[in-house]
């Protein structure tokens, strides 16, 4: 039996070197094995970097093109956009044993030893030199590059004590103490931010890529190591001049630019799949496809918003986190009222403020607003956007033509008559369905244009209704210390003269 027809286990009985012979193995560099297994997949039309979404049609074939080519590649792009996590689903294109020489720290190919043991060992026994076996999970190293990554982290330095313990001088080789990249032969070696490396640690890179040899304290040694490199860089660092040394970049083969998901339903996707919800939060709490779409609108409105840096983009992360949030904020709700299940709403949202301040980097104009202001807004504007595709926009004509009067009169002209509307974050469900429904016309209006949703899906989206109308300017939000004032617009006005944006300050009345 052919070596590439032998099983797992019966390759991890074979123990020496003239075994692995008798096996018909032959040696292979970890590119020509991800090329390799690659068209395997490629042609059993397999799926490669599952989990990736939103990118089978661009990122995807880049990569796949570049590994191809057994190129060394960059992942450029702004934060949040998997590149990590694409570079280390790529142990998955990796033969799943590949043999070593028992005992090296450079993973030396039995046939093709690189390292000073790795000779001695062949020369001293020959066939009956000892194997064995390397597991694709443990051929991923990676480093993220910050500016006090050293050349003894990476290359490696001369360890004294090995000197010491071995009684040799400092002029033999085998006192040096190997880095990671010598010690990620035959491996796939990630580097994160590479920008943010020292230029002379990328200039030992570049001697890497260019010329297989490594320099440590007057040590030039020949090393052609095997190695998949990928770096992951920001367009920002990775294109300003001076960032990155101008031959390693002309080194890297292929080029890989990333992006944000181009569609809503893609990024809901990720958020669903990379949330850490806990079974029992399943069972306790109902989320409704309009509470995912908000939160996957509030990333979209944070990325164009004036008030965030671009630059810096807004991470995938910022999404997952608000949507865990969310769930936990309904979560506390239910456990403080002694409920069973409860449902997503509106006000549950206040609890995805601190994962989106967290998440975004604010322009000088962001900072002056407030980070809080600036979290809130984007809430605000992520409502108003999905406002039109569930209801009339208010005063739209074109939409409204064929009624007689504005779908949202009855609503406004109550709060208009000197009613308002308090929506604690805390209440039942029992009240929380009261409390909507003292508004005259709103659950009728929900009826008609949402007939066969549920009821805890008519609550959310009468809910929904008010906030969208404060958005559009038909009513008056306001924050109390445990919800949400909601009250005509006029009367709010003349009740706050010396307040800017009303819809951003707390109101005196309520302190």
């Amino acid at each position: 039996m052919k070596y590439d027809q032998l099983t797992s286990d019966q390759l991890l009985k074979i123990k020496t070197i003239g075994e692995l012979k008798a096996a018909g193995y032959e040696s292979k560099s970890v590119k020509q094995e991800l090329r390799d297994n690659l068209i395997t997949k490629l042609k059993a039309k397999e799926p490669t970097f599952e989990g990736i979404w939103g990118y089978e049609d661009t990122v995807i074939p880049d990569i796949q093109r570049a590994i191809l080519s057994m190129h060394n590649m960059n992942l450029l792009g702004l934060r949040g956009q998997a590149k990590t996590r694409i570079a280390r689903q790529m142990t998955a294109l990796l033969d799943e044993y590949i043999p070593f020489i028992k005992g090296s720290e450079l993973n030396d190919d039995p046939l093709q030893p690189l390292s000073r043991f790795g000779h001695d060992q062949v020369s001293e026994h020959g066939d009956d030199t000892e194997i064995a076996w390397l597991h694709r999970s443990e051929r991923y190293a990676e480093k993220l590059a910050t500016p006090d990554v050293s050349i003894a982290d990476l290359i490696g330095d001369v360890d004294p004590i090995k000197a010491a313990s071995l009684k040799l001088p400092y002029s033999d080789e085998r006192v040096i103490h190997y880095g990671l990249v010598p010690r990620s032969h035959r491996s796939i070696f990630v580097i994160n931010e590479l920008p943010d490396l020292q230029a002379r640690i990328q200039v030992a890179l570049f001697n890497i890529l260019q010329e297989g040899d490594i320099q440590i304290r007057g040590f030039k040694l020949r090393l052609p190591l095997d190695i998949q490199f990928v770096f992951t860089a920001n367009p920002e660092d990775y294109t300003n001049r001076g960032s990155i040394v101008t031959p390693l970049k002309d080194r890297i083969d292929s080029q890989i630019i990333t992006h944000y998901p181009k569609t809503r339903e893609i990024s809901k996707q990720i958020t669903v799949q990379e949330a850490k919800i806990k079974e029992p939060q399943k069972e306790l709490v109902v989320v409704n496809e309009l509470a995912q779409d908000l939160i996957e609108q509030v990333a979209i409105e944070a990325r164009d918003s004036e008030y965030v840096d671009e630059k810096s983009g807004v991470s995938a992360r910022l999404t997952i986190s608000a949507y865990e949030n969310l769930i936990s904020a309904a979560e506390r709700r239910a456990l403080l009222n002694g409920e069973s299940q409860t449902y997503v709403r509106v006000s549950d949202f206040i609890g995805v403020i601190p994962a989106i301040t967290g998440k975004v980097e604010l322009v000088y104009e962001g900072e002056q607003e407030g980070a809080g202001i600036v979290a809130h807004n984007l809430v605000g504007k992520a409502v108003r956007t999905l406002f039109t595709d569930y209801f009339p926009k208010p005063d739209d004509k074109d939409k409204n033509k064929e009624q007689k009067e504005n779908p949202y009169k009855t609503i406004i002209e109550w709060f208009g008559e000197g009613f308002t509307l308090d929506l604690i974050n805390d209440l039942t469900n029992e009240q929380y369905e009261q409390a909507l429904n003292a508004v005259p016309g709103l659950a009728d209006l929900i009826e008609s244009h949402h007939k066969k949703a549920s009821k805890h899906e008519k609550l959310f989206l009468m809910e929904f209704m008010l906030h969208g109308l404060a958005e559009y300017s038909k009513l008056s939000k306001s924050p109390l210390d445990t919800g949400t004032r909601f009250k005509d617009l006029l009367s709010s006005m003349f009740s706050m003269p010396d307040f800017g944006e009303f819809e951003d300050e707390d109101e005196d009345d309520d302190q």
